[in-house]
Order: structure tokens, then C-alpha cells, then sequence
């Protein structure tokens, strides 16, 4: 379990996370509602620079398979995804929710579609989920302190497709749901463990942001066209 000092966990944190740390800080300077084009504006610029700076660094999202069958595949579990969302969010959602402006809720759909999935599924179904796979690896050959052993001289290269295990599910789909609303957990939760699968079936995160993209997209639709706005 070794790899070069430019490609340790330690060494990638960064790269993986800084598009993230990026989009949600963001968040607190404008109110999407009121600033949407300030807010969004500012993601996208700010954002894709960091993904440009940052993507140079990471792992392939391509996998073994191919990249027709986890685009197809992604698209399916994205729109499924939007169906298990909005049933595990809505009964916690809150009840006086506004309505979004046609600009905002342009603007918002349109990041919200492009943005998060090259953002988070790099982040959580590659980087958080494979250092879990590490740190347990470190763990069994007995190293004394694992989460420093993995990210200091584990490799993210080392994983194979499709790898996985029971603790790197429950901890980077945790991590995917601390990112969200207290009344979206159980729903960014779940949604976490099936990006997880497509990663297993897979091999690839392709699929996985193919299936966020989706997901995003058809959920901005939903709200709009039903007027759940306490779902978004």
C-alpha cells in the first residue's frame, strides 16, 4: 500500500475538495432567491475554475466498461433516483416554502444540473469512499495509526473498480448527506448508497454523475411543475 508523495490522499484532499468547499461558500455571501445571478454567477466561475485546476490531479472517471452502458445506466438510476428523493424528503420538508422567479429557478437548475455532480461524486464516491477502502487496508496489515498511513502513503490507484466494503458505504454516503438540509438527511442518505452502487456495478463514476446530473435536473422540473418548492 504505497504510492508516490504527489499522489497520496493527503496530497489529493485538495484537489478533490476545493470545487466543493468552493460552491458551498458561495452559498453563504448571496441568497440564490434574491442574488441568483450573483450566486450562481460566482459558481460558476469560481467553481470551474477550481474543477480546471483541481481535475488535473484527480483519478479517471472512466472505468473498465463502457462509457455508453454507465451514461444509460446512470440516466436510469438518476431518474429512480428522483422518485426515492422526493418520497424520503417530502414528509420532512418544510411547510412555507416560497416560490422561486422564473431567472432563479433558471439560473439554479442549470448550475444545480452541471455543477454538483462533477463536484460531489469525484469527492464522495472517489476520493472520501476510497480512503475509507484504504484506511481499513492500513487497519488489517496492522499499521498503528491507519488513517494516517492511508492518507500519507495509501494510493487511490490501488482500488479496483468496483471495489468496496459495507464501512466506505456508510461513511461517504454520511458524508454526502451532512452536506444537505437536516430535512433532506434521509433522503441524501439513501441517495448516497445508490450512487455506491452504480460505482459497484459499474466500476466507474461515470455513471454516478451522469445519474446526479439527472437527478438534479428532472427534480428542478418536478418542483416547478408541481409547485413543491419545499423539495428544492
Amino acid at each position: 500500500m504505497s504510492g508516490p508523495p504527489t499522489q497520496s490522499p493527503r496530497a489529493l484532499l485538495l484537489p478533490y475538495a476545493l470545487p466543493y468547499l468552493i460552491y458551498v461558500a458561495l452559498g453563504s455571501f448571496f441568497d440564490g432567491r434574491t442574488e441568483p445571478l450573483a450566486l450562481y454567477g460566482a459558481r460558476g466561475l469560481l467553481v470551474v475554475a477550481a474543477l480546471g485546476w483541481g481535475a488535473r490531479f484527480w483519478l479517471p472517471l472512466r472505468g473498465p466498461k463502457g462509457i455508453a452502458g454507465s451514461i444509460a445506466l446512470g440516466a436510469a438510476a438518476g431518474l429512480a433516483g428522483t422518485a426515492l428523493w422526493i418520497a424520503l424528503a417530502a414528509p420532512f420538508a418544510p411547510v412555507d416554502a416560497r416560490p422561486w422567479d422564473d431567472s432563479a429557478w433558471a439560473a439554479r437548475a442549470l448550475v444545480a444540473t452541471t455543477l454538483p455532480p462533477l463536484i460531489e461524486e469525484p469527492l464522495m464516491r472517489g476520493f472520501v469512499f476510497g480512503l475509507v477502502l484504504l484506511v481499513e487496508r492500513a487497519r488489517r496489515a496492522g499499521a498503528i495509526a491507519p488513517i494516517t498511513e492511508a492518507l500519507d502513503h495509501g494510493s487511490l490507484r490501488s482500488i479496483a473498480p468496483g471495489e468496496w466494503s459495507w464501512l466506505a458505504l456508510v461513511v461517504s454516503s454520511a458524508v454526502f448527506a451532512a452536506g444537505h438540509a437536516p430535512s433532506e438527511w434521509l433522503a441524501a442518505g439513501v441517495y448516497g448508497l445508490t450512487m455506491c452502487g452504480l460505482w459497484i456495478a459499474r466500476g466507474d463514476l461515470v455513471s454516478c454523475v451522469s445519474a446526479h446530473a439527472i437527478t438534479n435536473a428532472a427534480l428542478a422540473v418536478y418542483v416547478r411543475a408541481t409547485g413543491s418548492w419545499a423539495l428544492w
